[in-house]
């Protein structure tokens, strides 16, 4: 069985016999997301584990993130709780490439950044802010090197700990209540 899922695929399947699961920031979800889609962040998949299990019984499961990464880890931790899902190939990124449409939510308070966007500003931000304080203090320098390397390191091993700690922040966090709505829609 496939790991994945072409997006022409996924538009082409009933939605009433497919569950598409976005566990995208709740901004990122907001700016752009596969219609129908169920905004559930990668951090909040573990306490929705017997909603997705019963759903899963019901409906194929489609993960969704931005390019593909999360929403492979993602499966991979559904898979280990025993739910069956698949990835989109290429994420929202594909989707939208192949000219499919995308349904937006609004956002009460000001817009926020995608996070590979949020994550290029501050990784930017820190080199510069180290290479300004090595004109005073040389071991300043050592910002930008520590972050140079963790760049290094987030390419070489796909995962990003700078992603990891801006989604932590209050505006990538869900909406209060944002949890219950979930299990709601993934009971019905």
């Amino acid at each position: 069985m496939s790991t994945t899922l072409a997006p022409a695929e996924l538009h082409g399947r009933a939605a009433d016999d497919t569950l598409v699961l976005d566990v995208r920031a709740p901004a990122e979800y907001a700016s752009g997301h596969v219609p129908g889609a169920l905004n559930v962040p990668a951090e909040l998949i573990d306490e929705l584990l017997p909603e997705l299990r019963d759903a899963a019984g019901r409906r194929r499961i489609v993960v969704v993130c931005a390019a593909g990464q999360r929403s492979a880890a993602a499966c991979a931790k559904l898979a280990e709780a025993g739910v069956d899902a698949v990835g989109l190939d290429g994420g929202t990124q594909a989707w939208t490439a192949e000219g499919l449409p995308v349904d937006t939510a609004e956002r009460p308070e000001r817009a926020v950044w995608a996070m590979d966007r949020q994550v290029r500003f501050a990784a930017g931000s820190l080199v510069l802010l180290g290479l300004a304080l090595g004109r005073r203090a040389p071991k300043g320098r050592l910002l930008a090197v520590g972050i140079a390397s963790g760049l290094v390191y987030s390419g070489v091993s796909n995962t990003c700990g700078m992603a990891a700690m801006l989604g932590k922040l209050p505006f990538n966090q869900p909406a209060p209540g944002a949890l219950d709505t979930a299990r709601e829609a993934l009971r019905s």
